[in-house]
């Protein structure tokens, strides 16, 4: 895929996660993936979302960085919300989050082959604390 093409893929999976689209993941993600170095699946990154928006109802995914290199792409994103349940181990206070996502994907044939991402679970920790 040339670039352009993996700015508007990331992009469509960006929208279907934000519109709750998660049994579109098989146009985005290969049936069986590594996620977080770990062999996994794209149910289990199906189980990982829906865990996350049953945590975090108005969660949202907004891409502020996106780079992309070959088959890879490397994003900064600001996730906010609002959480209802505990999440990354901190325990919901009716506060607003908002925090930094780094994510690493590789795409083969036009779909998700790598996934792996990371969050500020301090910086969550600290906005619903204070």
């Amino acid at each position: 895929m040339s670039d352009t093409d993996l700015r508007d893929f990331y992009h469509r999976y960006v929208e279907a996660l934000n519109a709750r689209e998660f049994d579109r993941m098989d146009e985005f993600v290969h049936e069986s993936i590594v996620m977080h170095s770990e062999p996994s699946s794209r149910a289990a990154l199906v189980a990982q979302l829906n865990s996350i928006v049953d945590a975090v109802p108005d969660f949202h995914w907004e891409v502020q960085e996106l780079a992309i290199n070959d088959d890879s792409i490397a994003v900064r994103a600001i996730n906010t919300g609002t959480p209802t349940k505990e999440w990354l181990g901190a325990a919901p206070t009716g506060k607003s989050i908002e925090i930094v996502e780094y994510a690493i994907y590789r795409v083969r044939d036009g779909k998700f082959l790598h996934m792996s991402a990371v969050h500020d679970a301090a910086a969550l920790e600290e906005q619903l604390a204070g």
